[in-house]
Protein backbone atom coordinates (compact mmCIF):
# COMPACT_ATOMS: atom_id res chain seq x y z
CA UNK A 1 0.00 0.00 0.00
CA UNK A 2 1.19 3.53 -0.79
CA UNK A 3 -0.22 6.79 0.59
CA UNK A 4 -1.17 9.08 -2.31
CA UNK A 5 -2.90 12.25 -1.16
CA UNK A 6 -5.23 14.05 1.23
CA UNK A 7 -8.21 15.82 -0.32
CA UNK A 8 -9.38 19.18 1.02
CA UNK A 9 -12.48 20.98 -0.25
CA UNK A 10 -12.01 24.71 -0.76
CA UNK A 11 -14.55 27.54 -1.15
CA UNK A 12 -12.35 29.80 -3.29
CA UNK A 13 -9.62 28.15 -5.37
CA UNK A 14 -7.64 31.36 -5.91
CA UNK A 15 -7.56 32.14 -2.19
CA UNK A 16 -6.59 28.54 -1.35
CA UNK A 17 -3.77 28.58 -3.94
CA UNK A 18 -2.54 31.92 -2.59
CA UNK A 19 -2.20 30.30 0.84
CA UNK A 20 -0.78 26.89 -0.10
CA UNK A 21 1.44 27.95 -3.03
CA UNK A 22 2.31 31.64 -2.61
CA UNK A 23 2.49 31.77 1.18
CA UNK A 24 3.24 28.22 2.37
CA UNK A 25 5.48 27.37 -0.59
CA UNK A 26 3.92 24.21 -2.02
CA UNK A 27 4.10 23.56 -5.76
CA UNK A 28 1.17 23.00 -8.10
CA UNK A 29 1.94 19.61 -9.62
CA UNK A 30 -1.07 19.11 -11.89
CA UNK A 31 -4.64 20.25 -12.43
CA UNK A 32 -7.79 18.59 -13.75
CA UNK A 33 -10.95 20.48 -14.70
CA UNK A 34 -14.21 18.66 -15.35
CA UNK A 35 -16.80 20.66 -17.25
CA UNK A 36 -19.27 17.78 -16.98
CA UNK A 37 -18.69 17.31 -13.23
CA UNK A 38 -18.30 21.08 -12.67
CA UNK A 39 -15.23 20.81 -10.48
CA UNK A 40 -11.50 21.52 -10.50
CA UNK A 41 -8.86 19.37 -8.81
CA UNK A 42 -5.44 20.87 -8.09
CA UNK A 43 -2.70 18.58 -6.77
CA UNK A 44 0.01 20.19 -4.64
CA UNK A 45 3.27 18.84 -3.29
CA UNK A 46 6.70 19.74 -2.04
CA UNK A 47 9.99 19.64 -3.91
CA UNK A 48 10.18 15.97 -2.88
CA UNK A 49 6.99 15.10 -4.83
CA UNK A 50 7.38 15.58 -8.55
CA UNK A 51 3.78 14.98 -9.62
CA UNK A 52 4.42 11.38 -10.56
CA UNK A 53 3.18 9.75 -7.38
CA UNK A 54 6.65 9.98 -5.83
CA UNK A 55 5.51 11.66 -2.63
CA UNK A 56 2.33 12.48 -0.71
CA UNK A 57 0.20 15.23 -2.18
CA UNK A 58 -2.68 17.50 -1.24
CA UNK A 59 -5.65 17.50 -3.58
CA UNK A 60 -7.62 20.75 -3.45
CA UNK A 61 -11.17 20.14 -4.68
CA UNK A 62 -13.15 23.13 -5.87
CA UNK A 63 -16.81 22.53 -6.79
CA UNK A 64 -17.89 25.27 -9.18
CA UNK A 65 -21.52 25.48 -8.05
CA UNK A 66 -21.13 24.95 -4.34
CA UNK A 67 -23.59 26.71 -2.10
CA UNK A 68 -22.99 24.83 1.14
CA UNK A 69 -20.81 26.01 3.99
CA UNK A 70 -17.70 23.91 4.44
CA UNK A 71 -16.76 22.74 7.90
CA UNK A 72 -13.55 21.05 8.95
CA UNK A 73 -15.25 18.80 11.47
CA UNK A 74 -13.85 17.31 14.62
CA UNK A 75 -12.40 14.24 12.90
CA UNK A 76 -9.82 16.16 10.84
CA UNK A 77 -6.59 16.83 12.71
CA UNK A 78 -4.03 18.71 10.63
CA UNK A 79 -1.56 18.67 7.78
CA UNK A 80 2.10 18.61 8.85
CA UNK A 81 5.16 19.93 7.03
CA UNK A 82 8.81 19.75 8.01
CA UNK A 83 10.64 23.05 7.40
CA UNK A 84 14.32 24.01 7.30
CA UNK A 85 13.94 27.15 9.47
CA UNK A 86 10.74 27.41 11.50
CA UNK A 87 11.42 31.02 12.48
CA UNK A 88 12.01 32.17 8.91
CA UNK A 89 8.86 30.38 7.71
CA UNK A 90 6.76 31.96 10.46
CA UNK A 91 8.15 35.43 9.69
CA UNK A 92 7.41 34.93 5.96
CA UNK A 93 3.86 33.77 6.72
CA UNK A 94 3.23 36.68 9.10
CA UNK A 95 4.44 39.17 6.51
CA UNK A 96 2.00 37.57 4.04
CA UNK A 97 -0.89 38.14 6.47
CA UNK A 98 -1.13 34.63 7.97
CA UNK A 99 -1.79 34.52 11.72
CA UNK A 100 0.57 32.24 13.66
CA UNK A 101 -1.94 30.60 16.00
CA UNK A 102 0.56 28.50 17.92
CA UNK A 103 3.94 30.27 17.78
CA UNK A 104 7.16 28.20 17.75
CA UNK A 105 7.93 28.99 21.41
CA UNK A 106 9.84 25.74 21.74
CA UNK A 107 11.87 26.21 18.55
CA UNK A 108 10.16 23.18 17.06
CA UNK A 109 6.43 23.47 16.34
CA UNK A 110 3.99 26.10 15.06
CA UNK A 111 0.40 26.00 13.77
CA UNK A 112 -1.49 28.14 11.25
CA UNK A 113 -4.83 27.68 9.47
CA UNK A 114 -5.68 27.79 5.79
CA UNK A 115 -8.38 30.16 4.49
CA UNK A 116 -10.80 27.19 4.73
CA UNK A 117 -9.75 26.65 8.37
CA UNK A 118 -7.72 23.46 7.91
CA UNK A 119 -5.01 23.28 10.56
CA UNK A 120 -1.40 23.22 9.31
CA UNK A 121 1.46 22.15 11.58
CA UNK A 122 5.02 23.27 10.87
CA UNK A 123 7.86 21.24 12.40
CA UNK A 124 11.54 22.17 12.53
CA UNK A 125 13.68 19.71 10.55
CA UNK A 126 16.16 17.89 12.79
CA UNK A 127 14.47 18.78 16.08
CA UNK A 128 14.12 21.89 18.16
CA UNK A 129 16.38 24.89 17.71
CA UNK A 130 17.09 27.33 20.60
CA UNK A 131 14.01 29.42 21.52
CA UNK A 132 14.01 32.97 20.12
CA UNK A 133 12.04 36.12 20.76
CA UNK A 134 9.47 37.28 19.95
CA UNK A 135 8.31 33.67 19.57
CA UNK A 136 9.42 32.37 22.99
CA UNK A 137 7.03 34.65 24.90
CA UNK A 138 4.22 34.86 22.32
CA UNK A 139 0.89 33.38 23.42
CA UNK A 140 -1.21 31.01 21.32
CA UNK A 141 -4.49 32.29 19.97
CA UNK A 142 -7.67 30.77 18.61
CA UNK A 143 -7.97 27.11 17.68
CA UNK A 144 -5.18 25.35 15.89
Amino acid sequence: MKFLHTMLRVRDLAVALDFYVDKLGLKELRRHESEKGRFTLVFLGTDASKGKGEGPEIELTYNWDQDEELSVGRSFGHLAFEVDDIYAVCVRLQKAGVTILRPPRDGYMAFVRSPDQQSVELLQRGGAVPPQEPWASMASQGEW
